[in-house]
């Protein structure tokens, strides 16, 4: 059974990068909410090298029919040349939160009446 919502995660090389990101995003209705997380220290290879760097996380709360546009729009967005986005679902909880988040990235009242 697919997960109705997921929980996106990139990368980047500064808090501030991290923060436009999450912000723009929100903004867009792309994601309910994200988290900025950091420092984080990364270890990758990258043109055939073994690299560490400080690096900022954001965890972006969406739909996992929204994946596919939020991961065009930080393409867009992104200073990386291959910017990390992996959507890892939400197997569970709060109904009432999960039931906002939906709204969130649909522009409609969570809360009416």
């Amino acid at each position: 059974m697919a997960a109705e919502h997921v929980i996106v995660t990139s990368t980047t090389d500064s808090e501030a990068a991290a923060g436009e990101l999450a912000a723009r995003v929100v903004d867009e209705r792309l994601g309910a909410c994200a988290q900025v997380v950091g420092p984080i220290t990364s270890v990758y290879r990258w043109e055939g090298a073994v690299r560490t760097d400080r690096e900022w996380r954001v965890e972006i709360k969406t739909t996992a029919d929204r994946v596919p546009a939020l991961a065009e729009r930080l393409g867009q967005l992104h200073g990386y040349d291959l910017p990390e986005v992996i959507a890892t679902p939400i197997v569970g909880g709060s109904v009432e939160y999960l039931a906002w988040l939906t709204a969130e990235t649909r522009g409609q009242d969570p809360f009416p009446g």
